[in-house]
């Protein structure tokens, strides 16, 4: 028997995952990740300890499986896309702390390129909607932190990464500055149809080409580990961003097929097959994981369209850590459970804004239909609804844009093992929602591109051959009435808009 050992690491935790051939989990070992938020917006991670819950986890992960390390046959790495990290190419040291995906310190930058005509001309080459969710302004913020940085940066001094590469250089001791695909195309510096960094992106953000990491196919054996575990030096042959290894990992490996992975943001992924399709409803088109060999990258090249929900589980989190509603996130579902409806209680959680398909980086979250008969029953529903609707939202737009009907939705993440969450994501869809065996998707779906690169799989039939459903929630309202709940959304999401835009005072 032979394994991959995939390591997982996200916004809130880093994890390490050991499947064998079957792709069933062999043992996973799990570490919390510190949030720092140093101002209202502002969402930072340790770089040094995202490195380091990762190393300790993927040894734990290892020895409580009790096996021969030799018998690992290569590492898979899938990450929280967007977070920037900048480090000097010496030392390995961190310049600054990562700037998470969630961060909204350059809103003012990119409404201030929107300003200048800059919207649309990166739209066309990125696929991506001008927002501070992206690294580049995040990169460019950094860069402008100290004089000498930019400079430093221009001589090949700084190296640049989302966390996937960050992990790649100390893996491999500092021999590798690589990333993926579907990473890089999350850059906003990035063309996906061409498949290359853009010269006229890097001039609008002002980021010199020395900082960005070699573009190597998601499958691919790139290098080996610097011992990470004791014993053996691993091959590293998977990367992909979260979002595109969960697509890969419920087997949408082709035009038409789509998941919904419900994690601290949710994130929906439709494959559109080898055709960009440009939104008109505010959805991005991204990169899918790609396998291949470089050169070979028009041949092969796969696009989604995506929908990204800033605020998914992480609504429960705050339930537990904001409000004291609960002491932990598995209870929810009994609270919400505990009334037979929201009582009218709408919950926009809108904690860093709203992403697709509204984009608006100002609102801020709302309880809104609260009245003396509303109880902690009512909230807790209607914040575990708010995800449902988010996510709503999304594949309606999808619909629209890809002229595709979807028969079912493939759903993972920790937040879809929440029954009545499930059930209510299918009333208001108004299609099958279908829950796998495993519903950790993401690292099992960056194993599998681990495993194709080193033998373990030869095809993609061979890994879909393994994919199972655990359960299937079909829809049980009528569709008068989830149009009638949506609307209702649609007003509470009207309270929410702009609340954090800065006032602006005419001179007198």
């Amino acid at each position: 028997m032979r394994y991959v050992l995939a390591l997982d690491q996200g916004t809130t935790s880093s994890r390490a995952i050991l499947f064998d051939e079957e792709g069933t989990s062999v043992s996973v070992a799990q570490r919390e990740l510190r949030q720092i938020y140093p101002q209202p917006g502002w969402v930072e991670h340790d770089p040094r300890e995202i490195w380091s819950t990762q190393r300790d986890v993927a040894r734990r992960a290892v020895k409580k499986a009790g096996i021969d390390p030799r018998r690992i046959a290569a590492i898979g790495l899938t990450n929280q896309r967007e977070t920037t990290v900048l480090w000097d190419r010496r030392s390995g040291a961190p310049l600054h702390n990562a700037i998470v995906w969630q961060d909204r310190r350059t809103a003012a930058h990119c409404q201030a390129l929107k300003d200048q005509g800059a919207g649309e001309p990166i739209r066309s080459l990125t696929g991506l909607v001008l927002d501070p969710y992206f690294s580049a302004t995040k990169l460019a913020w950094m860069l402008d932190q100290a004089p000498d940085l930019r400079r430093r940066a221009e001589r090949g001094e700084i190296a640049f990464g989302t966390v996937d590469s960050w992990l790649a250089w100390n893996l491999s001791g500092g021999k590798l500055h690589i990333t993926d695909p579907s990473n890089a195309s999350r850059t906003m510096l990035y063309d996906i149809h061409r498949g290359e960094w853009s010269e006229e992106l890097l001039r609008i953000f002002r980021v010199p080409r020395e900082v960005l990491p070699q573009v190597m196919p998601s499958s691919h054996v790139y290098g080996e580990t610097d011992a990470i575990v004791p014993g053996a030096k691993l091959p590293i042959a998977g990367i992909a961003g979260d979002q595109q290894a969960a697509l890969f990992g419920q087997g949408c490996h082709h035009a038409g097929t789509a998941k919904n992975t419900y994690g601290t943001g949710c994130f929906l992924m439709l494959n559109t097959g080898t055709q960009a399709i440009a939104t008109k409803n505010g959805l991005l088109t991204t990169l899918a994981a790609y396998l291949g060999e470089p050169h070979r990258q028009a041949e092969t090249r796969q696009f989604a369209l995506e929908g990204s929900v800033f605020t998914g589980g992480a609504v429960v989190q705050w339930l537990r850590d904001g409000l004291g509603l609960i002491r932990k996130s598995a209870e929810v579902e009994k609270l919400a459970a505990s009334v037979p409806d929201s009582g009218g209680v709408y919950v926009v959680p809108a904690f860093t804004g709203l992403g697709a398909p509204h984009w608006d980086p100002y609102a801020r979250g709302t309880i809104l239909g609260l009245t003396r008969g509303s109880g902690a029953g009512h909230i807790a529903r209607a914040a575990l609804e708010s995800i449902a609707f988010q996510s709503a939202e999304l594949l309606r737009a999808m619909q629209q844009d890809a002229a595709l009907g979807l028969t079912e939705l493939r759903v993972d993440g920790g937040a879809a093992a929440n029954n009545l969450l499930m059930q209510f994501q299918a009333d208001l869809l108004g299609i099958p929602v279908v829950r796998p065996r495993t519903l950790e998707t993401t690292a099992l779906g960056v194993a599998y591109l681990a495993g194709l690169a080193t033998g373990v799989w030869n095809s993609l039939e061979s890994i879909n051959a393994h994919w199972q459903e655990q359960a299937r929630f079909l829809p049980s309202l009528s569709r008068d009435e989830a149009a009638m709940r949506m609307a209702e959304w649609s007003r509470a999401l009207g309270r929410s808009a702009g609340w954090a835009e800065p006032v602006r005072v005419n001179a007198r």
